[in-house]
C-alpha cells in the first residue's frame, strides 16, 4: 500500500539526484550495491551497539538507494532482468540485516528477549512474504497483494527503532514487532489464497466449500 501512494512522491523528490549520477558514471547497479552496503553496516554495527537512534539515522541515509537505482536504470532504459534480480537479493540481505541487528541488541545489552525474538519472527516471515511472491511470479501468478510490503515493515521498524534509542518505552517497539509479524503472516496466507484462486480459475477446478 505505502509503496503505491509514495512511488509518485519519491520519484520527483530523487529525479534530479538520479539524473546527476548517471551524468558522472555512476551506474545503477553501483547505487544497489553501495546502499545494500550502508544499510548492513547501519544495521549490525550500529544497532549491536545500542545507538539505535544513529543507527536509524544512518540506515535512513542509505535506504532510499532502493527508489534511486530504479529511477537510474528507467532513465538509462537500462537494469532489465539482471537489475530486478541484483535489487531483489539485496534487498533481502538488508531485510535480514535490520531486524537482525534488532534482535542481536535485545539478546545482549538492551536485555529483552520478548523484543529480540519478536525481530527474528519478523525477519522470517518478511523473508517468506518475499519468496512467496518471487515463487508465485515464477510460476506465472501474480501474488502483488498483502496488508505488509516491504515498504510497510522498514518504514514502521526504522522509525519506533529510532526513536527507542531516544527513550520511547521499548513495549512500544515489542508491539510494533508482533503487529508487524502478525501482518506479515497474513499477507503470506493472502498471498497464496490469491494464487490458489488464479491456479483454480486456469484450471477450472471448483474449489471444496
Amino acid at each position: 500500500m505505502l509503496n503505491r501512494h509514495a512511488r509518485g512522491f519519491f520519484t520527483s523528490l530523487f529525479t534530479p539526484l538520479a539524473r546527476w549520477l548517471l551524468r558522472i558514471g555512476v551506474s545503477p547497479d553501483a547505487v544497489t550495491i553501495a546502499g545494500t552496503a550502508g544499510v548492513i553496516v547501519g544495521a549490525l554495527v550500529f544497532y549491536p551497539l545500542g545507538q539505535l537512534w544513529w543507527g536509524t539515522l544512518f540506515i535512513t541515509a542509505f535506504i532510499f538507494s532502493d527508489v534511486i537505482d530504479g529511477i537510474m536504470a528507467r532513465l538509462s532504459n537500462g537494469g532489465g532482468k539482471w537489475g530486478n534480480f541484483l535489487d531483489s537479493t539485496l534487498d533481502r540481505l538488508a531485510d535480514g540485516a535490520l531486524f537482525a541487528g534488532v534482535a542481536i541488541w535485545f539478546f545482549t545489552g538492551g536485555a529483552d528477549r520478548p523484543i529480540a525474538i519478536a525481530a527474528l519472527l519478523c525477519l522470517v516471515l518478511g523473508m517468506v512474504v518475499s519468496y512467496v511472491r518471487a515463487k508465485a511470479e515464477s510460476l506465472g501468478f501474480d501474488a502483488n497483494v498483502g496488508i505488509a510490503e516491504r515498504a510497510e515493515r522498514l518504514v514502521s521498524v526504522l522509525v519506533v527503532t529510532g526513536f527507542t534509542g531516544l527513550g520511547l518505552p521499548p513495549v512500544v517497539l515489542l508491539v510494533t514487532l508482533v503487529l508487524l509479524a502478525v501482518a506479515s503472516l497474513v499477507t503470506v496466507v493472502q498471498r497464496m489464497r490469491a494464487v490458489r484462486r488464479q491456479y483454480l480459475g486456469n484450471t477450472g477446478v471448483v474449489p471444496e466449500t
